[in-house]
C-alpha cells in the first residue's frame, strides 16, 4: 500500500500548479524506490516507458507545422470557411465535431483530430466565427468558454470513442486481465459492443450541452452589448 504514495505526490503536484512533467517524474521516482527497485531499475523503467510510447513525442514535428499554417493564415481560411454555412451556429459546429471525433476514434484514427492539430488552428476559430458572424466582436471571457468548449469536444469524442475500437490499449489490457486472472475467455468484441451504448449516452448529454452553448451565448452577448450600449449612451 506504501508504493501508492506516488499518486499523492501527483495530487499534491497537481493542487498547488507545478510542472506536470516534474509532478509525474517525481511521482513516479517516489513510488519506484517505494516499491524497492534500485535507482538503476528505476531507470530502466523511465527507459522502457519512453521507448514503448515515443509516439507521443511526434508533437515535435506536429507543432512546427501547425505554427506555420497559421502563419500563413490558416485560422482566417477557417473563420471564412465557416461564415459561408449561415445556419451552422457554435453550438451546431461543436456537435458536428464531437460526432466526427468520436466516429473516428471508434474505428481507431484516434491521431486524425486533436487538441494540437485540429481544436486549435481549425476548431476554434471556426467556432469563434460563427459566434462572432452572428454578434460581432467577442470578449475575451466569452472566447475562453467557447475554446474550453471546443476543447470539450475533442476530449469527450476521443474518450468514449476509442473504447468502441477493438484494437485499442484498454479492451486489450482489461481483457488480457480477466482471462488471466479469473481464467474466462472474455473477447475485445464484448467490451467493445457494450461500449456502444456508453458512446452514444456520451455524445447525446455532451451534444447537449454544447447545442445549450448557443442560448448561453446569446444571452451573454446581448446582455454586454446592452451594457456597452448604455455607457455610450451616457457619455
Amino acid at each position: 500500500m506504501i508504493v501508492l504514495l506516488g499518486v499523492l505526490v501527483v495530487v499534491l503536484g497537481f493542487a498547488t500548479r507545478r510542472n506536470p512533467l516534474l509532478v509525474v517524474a517525481v511521482a513516479g521516482i517516489a513510488t519506484g524506490f517505494l516499491g524497492g527497485l534500485s535507482p538503476g531499475k528505476v531507470l530502466a523503467a523511465f527507459g522502457t516507458g519512453f521507448a514503448g510510447s515515443r509516439a507521443v513525442t511526434i508533437f515535435a514535428i506536429t507543432l512546427p507545422v501547425i505554427g506555420l499554417l497559421e502563419r500563413y493564415g490558416l485560422q482566417e481560411q477557417a473563420r471564412n470557411v465557416i461564415a459561408r454555412f449561415s445556419k451552422l451556429t457554435t453550438g451546431r459546429f461543436l456537435t458536428l465535431y464531437l460526432g466526427l471525433r468520436q466516429i473516428g476514434a471508434a474505428v481507431g484514427l484516434t491521431n486524425v483530430f486533436g487538441p494540437a492539430q485540429t481544436v486549435r488552428p481549425l476548431a476554434v476559430p471556426m467556432a469563434e466565427g460563427a459566434a462572432e458572424r452572428t454578434y460581432g466582436g467577442l470578449p475575451e471571457r466569452t472566447r475562453e468558454k467557447v475554446r474550453s468548449f471546443a476543447a470539450s469536444a475533442d476530449n469527450v469524442g476521443l474518450f468514449f470513442g476509442e473504447d468502441v475500437f477493438l484494437a485499442v490499449g484498454s479492451i486489450l489490457l482489461i481483457t488480457g486481465f480477466v482471462n488471466t486472472t479469473y481464467g474466462t475467455h472474455l473477447e475485445p468484441l464484448d467490451l467493445a459492443m457494450w461500449a456502444i451504448p456508453t458512446a452514444v449516452c456520451a455524445f447525446v448529454v455532451h451534444g447537449w450541452r454544447l447545442l445549450r452553448l448557443d442560448r448561453h451565448l446569446e444571452r451573454e452577448l446581448l446582455t454586454a452589448n446592452a451594457a456597452t450600449a448604455e455607457v455610450e449612451a451616457a457619455q
